[in-house]
């Protein structure tokens, strides 16, 4: 069963009074209808981001937090660690050990970071880039026929 919208008889005419609108207008309609998605999508994304951004806000200053705790347990954990050594060792080569084991995980740390940033490559997002361009295309080339 075939469905006719109530605007159009079955002769294919428009019942509003003109036989067919001119492609003009029913572009400038489908550009304007287009653009009143677009914003609603928008609005839509914008209120979505802005609930997402105050629980990331909330979730970032407890991560923030629990890093400053952990950084002061790893600070008296290497003052446990010396006051260990102490006991065998003078304070002071106790202290030089400790520092020299921190001093190679920092630079192992650095160079394994370093090569991670490397294999990164540009900071552009180039498949995003590629995508548009292509949805551009894509849109001038419908609009052509």
């Amino acid at each position: 069963m075939s469905h006719t919208p109530p605007q159009y008889a079955s002769t294919g005419k428009d019942t509003r009074g003109s036989d067919t609108e001119p492609v003009s207008e029913l572009v400038q309609r489908a550009s304007q209808q287009l653009t009143e998605l677009v914003r609603g999508e928008l609005r839509l994304a914008q209120a979505e981001m802005k609930e997402k951004g105050k629980r990331y806000g909330k979730g970032g200053g407890l991560f923030g937090g629990a890093g400053l705790v952990g950084f002061l347990m790893l600070q008296a954990m290497v003052a446990t660690a010396i006051a260990a050594l102490a006991v065998p060792l003078p304070v002071w080569a106790a202290a030089l050990i400790v520092t020299a084991m921190l001093g190679v995980i920092a630079a192992v740390m650095a160079l394994t970071g370093k090569k991670q940033v490397d294999q990164a490559g540009s900071p552009t997002p180039e498949q995003t880039i590629d995508s548009v361009k292509a949805d551009v295309a894509e849109i001038k080339g419908s609009t052509q026929r």
